[in-house]
């Protein structure tokens, strides 16, 4: 059982702008072979994300590690006890989509980062990924539908971009409206970007 926390953009109505600064950081590209100190944050990563029932996926930026490293579930996502077998899940080195497919479709999103909110976000349904295996073999990836949806969300994050940034409605809880519509003032200011919302 892994004890890395998920960083957030808040938490107890309370911005973390130490964690958003993290969150929002550029990541870097790991270095191919992977030296000792790379493969163990790759191995943290893998350890805190198998020891999440709920998450879909999960970027290393989220943990506090400021490296192009991913992984995500391709499979099994309405299951709650999934099986946490290397088959049922992705983990992508340095991922770059080099093709995208498709019209968009818009869906709702939550965040592990952004908890308590969800937002509708548009993204292609098939994708194509280069990427780097666990071993640092290059490997080239095809994704459809609901797994191209999560991959593009968690390489969105290696770029410091969260689901606040995207265009949709958000979707708030009414108990912290008051909250929200304070914050996402505050983390304009944070984050530098003007972000259009319908609170």
């Amino acid at each position: 059982m892994s004890d890395v926390r998920v960083l957030t953009l808040w938490k107890d109505e309370k911005i973390n702008e130490e964690e958003a600064l993290l969150l929002r950081r550029l990541c870097e590209d790991i270095r191919v072979p992977f030296d000792e100190e790379r493969k163990k944050e790759i191995r943290t990563l893998v350890d805190a994300f198998l020891s999440m029932d709920e998450a879909a996926g999960l970027a290393a930026p989220q943990i506090g590690i400021s490296k192009k490293i991913i992984i995500f579930r391709n499979k099994g996502f309405n299951e709650k006890g999934w099986s946490k077998d290397e088959s049922d899940y992705e983990l992508l080195i340095n991922p770059r989509i080099t093709q995208a497919r498709g019209e968009m479709v818009t869906m709702t999103e939550g965040c592990l980062s952004c908890p308590e909110i969800q937002v509708e976000v548009s993204r292609y349904p098939e994708i194509k990924i280069r990427a780097f295996d666990v071993s640092g073999r290059k490997i080239n990836k095809r994704y459809t539908d609901y797994v191209a949806r999560v991959a593009q969300h968690e390489i969105d994050h290696l770029e410091g971009k969260l689901i606040i940034d995207c265009e949709g409605t958000l979707y708030i809880p009414k108990q912290k409206q008051e909250f929200f519509e304070r914050t996402f003032g505050k983390i304009k200011a944070v984050n530098g970007n003007g972000i259009s919302r319908n609170i």
